[in-house]
């Protein structure tokens, strides 16, 4: 990897969030991006060692970039930094996902709600074509292309309802579910299931159904819940 100061500005595609422009980000932001995907991924698991040292030449840069990552990383709970030991990823609280999954009905039943007064043909069919790709996904078992996929639906649903601010509130609020989810979409049949609740969902956006947009959007994201408990059993190491 090329040499990069800590004042360099990369310039990365982020065509989710800007509408396939460019966006300008930090080396520090660079390396919390990564970093951040990793971890909720489990790419990097619960209780993995982080090491300044590596990750700096991994990026080709010093180690300030790193520690200003690492610390925005804490400030969201996805890393627990020990002054005299070291930096190692973050077990998934137990105790904050309830409570992210209310919030996730509040702010997405009331987008989808909206989305369904103001969707046109050409929404549908966006949402057609990423319904198509989750089912190829299921279909070849691809849990990582799935779960993109699937931020895609639901981040797609808040820009159709004119709030797509309101999904950077989301992705904050949700990374906890989201790395115990990674854990649940191998389960036999449950990709399946997902793709259905997201067709439910789009046929009632097709219809105008407001009513029915959010009962299904509020089924879809009970569904969501993992079983603690099971994970707990299976992973131990991974929950706190």
């Amino acid at each position: 990897m090329r040499q990069a100061s800590q004042t360099e500005v990369l310039v990365v595609p982020t065509l989710r969030e800007v509408g396939g422009k460019l966006r300008r980000i930090t080396t520090a932001g660079a390396i919390y991006d990564r970093l951040y995907a990793d971890i909720v991924s489990l790419r990097m698991p619960p209780g993995m060692l982080l090491q300044e040292k590596r990750i700096a030449d991994d990026f080709g840069v010093s180690r300030t970039p790193v520690r200003e990552a690492l610390l925005r990383l804490s400030e969201g709970g996805l890393v627990d930094i020990y002054p005299q030991s070291g930096t190692v990823v973050s077990r998934v609280p137990v105790s904050a996902i309830p409570e992210a999954v209310v919030v996730r009905k509040a702010l997405e039943g009331t987008t989808v709600e909206v989305a369904a007064l103001t969707a046109t043909a050409a929404d549908i069919a966006r949402l057609d074509a990423i319904i198509a790709r989750q089912q190829v996904h299921a279909a070849t078992g691809n849990a990582s292309s799935f779960h993109e996929e699937d931020e895609a639906f639901h981040e797609a649903i808040t820009q159709i309802s004119g709030y797509p601010g309101i999904w950077a509130i989301l992705k904050t609020v949700k990374v906890q579910i989201d790395r115990a989810r990674r854990l649940t979409l191998p389960v036999l049949g449950r990709m399946d299931n997902v793709v259905q609740e997201h067709m439910i969902i789009r046929d009632a956006l097709a219809a105008h159904d407001a009513a029915v947009a959010r009962s299904a959007m509020t089924h879809h994201l009970s569904a969501v819940i993992p079983d603690v408990d099971e994970l707990r059993a299976r992973y131990p190491d991974y929950f706190c």
